[in-house]
């Protein structure tokens, strides 16, 4: 196995992963390599290409802050688009010639004898090894498909799709399709199949809140104004980040002020849908915020066309030909697909990061449940900084906000750690409880607690793992600097020093 050593290894291509090579090279790093299985930039918005596939937050604050796009179709952008603008950036950017495509991470293991990740990968069947000195996990919470666990699903004899692997040669027209779930992705899904299925049956295990999606193309007047007066699209960015803001105050600190909210939710369900059972059919509940807000405007409305049935019993088993409901009613379908979302707190990632002592990501946190500290490093993984990690996930407001959070943490814990020579730097076990038990303090009058529902925000011993609580701006501030007196650092020289190894090679039409 060919082995390249390097300083620091980013595992992933989507915009934590992109956004850590921009800001590593605007600071003068610039020994990195970016690792990805996808054939390019875009991570979630390469992956997920099936129809209807669109972004539920505006347009303006989906983007980084200092990439701003002049040229967004539309105040909602829709997955082409945003999959332009993420490569259309790492090219402005120069960093393309850093990435190695098509290249999957099949094993990440600190070495603490040479203070070093060494990361094993695979391209084309070719093994190849770096050894990094510090590993950037740029993975996201949305990279690995969650499928159902129901019984007969591997027997079904025509076609299955999850949502995350769309195969586009599937035509559906006059096909008897169904879906199971109804999350973000099904509410996308379901109305653009609906348009030309025979039959499309939605099964429903816990209806969503939905309130209205404010999308419309921009005016040409206003695309000019992006593009000839910056501080326009600046000023509109600011004016949707401090709306959204509003809402994590309820979500956090008083879901009581939620209810203006639900009761936005309530009229878009009466708006689109005639039939009373079914009105009460696809009212959640629980209190809104507590699982993750939707946005739709044909959601409801597709549900009441002729063509299309909610369905709301259990699913029993699936036979070669359909699927059986608990009540015995059996339904014949050509194509089945799985929107069930993604391995979130329990992702088959975790089990491929190993740290001190051999023990991996999964298994530490299968025993006290996903923490970190300021969603980035975990105590028993030096030299390693997730993006996206435990507790800085929104329901509220754009991800890029707090990506852009950690990548000034990111910045300033490389240029810290080479100004003081560190070979290893480890989060103490002390900061990241007192950090994680603070989070959960904060948490305790939270809707996402409180509101009555299950969801994948809480892990297995029951604690809100994925959510950051409050508002952004405090995270932004908490990760402003990197913070020395919370971790062990070690300045001298390892046990064993790096043998020599080929520089990394550059790579050409990638």
């Amino acid at each position: 196995m060919t082995t390249h050593d390097v300083e620091i290894a980013i595992v992933g291509a989507g915009f934590s992963g992109l956004g850590a090579a921009i800001k590593l090279t605007q600071s003068g790093v610039d020994d990195y390599v970016i690792l990805d299985r996808g054939r390019d930039f875009g991570g979630t918005w390469r992956d997920n290409t099936y129809p209807g596939a669109a972004c539920d937050v505006a347009s303006n604050l989906y983007s980084y802050s200092f990439a701003p796009n002049p040229d967004w179709s539309r105040t909602y952008s829709h997955q082409p688009e945003i999959h332009r603008y993420i490569n259309a950036v790492a090219d402005a950017h120069g960093v393309r010639d850093k990435a190695r495509f098509g290249t999957e991470v099949t094993h990440a293991a600190w070495d603490e004898d040479s203070r070093h990740w060494l990361v094993d990968t695979t391209t084309d069947g070719v093994d190849t090894r770096y050894r990094a000195r510090h590993l950037v996990g740029a993975v996201g919470p949305l990279c690995e498909p969650n499928l159902p666990d129901i019984d007969g699903i591997e027997s079904f004899g025509g076609t299955v799709m999850h949502s995350a692997r769309w195969d586009d040669t599937v035509d559906v027209t006059g096909k008897r399709v169904a879906v199971i779930g109804t999350g973000a992705s099904a509410i996308q899904i379901v109305p653009e199949l609906a348009k030309t299925a025979g039959r499309l049956d939605v099964y429903q295990r816990t209806a969503p809140w939905i309130v209205p999606r404010t999308e419309r193309p921009y005016t040409p007047l206003e695309r000019w104004a992006f593009k000839n007066i910056p501080l326009t699209q600046t000023a509109g960015r600011a004016g949707i980040y401090a709306s959204n803001e509003l809402i994590a105050f309820g979500m956090t600190y008083s879901p009581a002020a939620l209810k203006p909210v639900q009761a936005l939710a309530r009229a878009n369900i009466f708006r689109g849908i005639r039939d009373g059972a079914l009105r009460a059919a696809v009212t959640p509940d629980f209190q809104i915020g507590c699982k993750r807000i939707l946005k739709s405007n044909n959601w409801y409305p597709t549900l009441d066309r002729p063509n299309v049935d909610l369905v709301t019993t259990g699913i029993d088993h699936v036979t070669p030909t359909g699927i059986v409901t608990r009540d015995g009613i059996a339904r014949e379908i050509d194509i089945l697909v799985v929107a069930t979302g993604f391995h979130v707190t329990d992702s088959p990632v975790f089990d491929s990061i190993v740290g001190v002592g051999g023990n991996s990501l999964a298994a530490v946190w299968a025993e006290g449940g996903m923490q970190g500290y300021k969603g980035g490093f975990v105590h028993g993984f030096p030299n390693l900084m997730l993006m996206v990690g435990p507790s800085t996930g929104l329901g509220h407001t754009s991800m890029v906000y707090m990506i852009e959070s950690q990548l000034n943490y990111l910045v300033d814990y490389i240029a810290t750690t080479r100004r003081l020579g560190a070979t290893r730097t480890e989060v103490t076990a002390d900061a990241q409880q007192r950090y994680n038990a603070g989070i959960q303090h904060k948490l305790r009058n939270s809707v996402w607690v409180n509101g009555g529902c299950g969801s994948w925000y809480k892990d297995e011993h029951g604690n809100i793992t994925t959510l950051w609580p409050g508002f952004t701006f405090d995270f932004r501030r908490a990760t402003k600097t990197f913070d020395a007196d919370a971790y062990d650092i070690r300045t001298d020289a390892p046990l064993t020093a790096p043998v020599s190894a080929d520089a990394v090679p550059a790579v050409t039409g990638a």
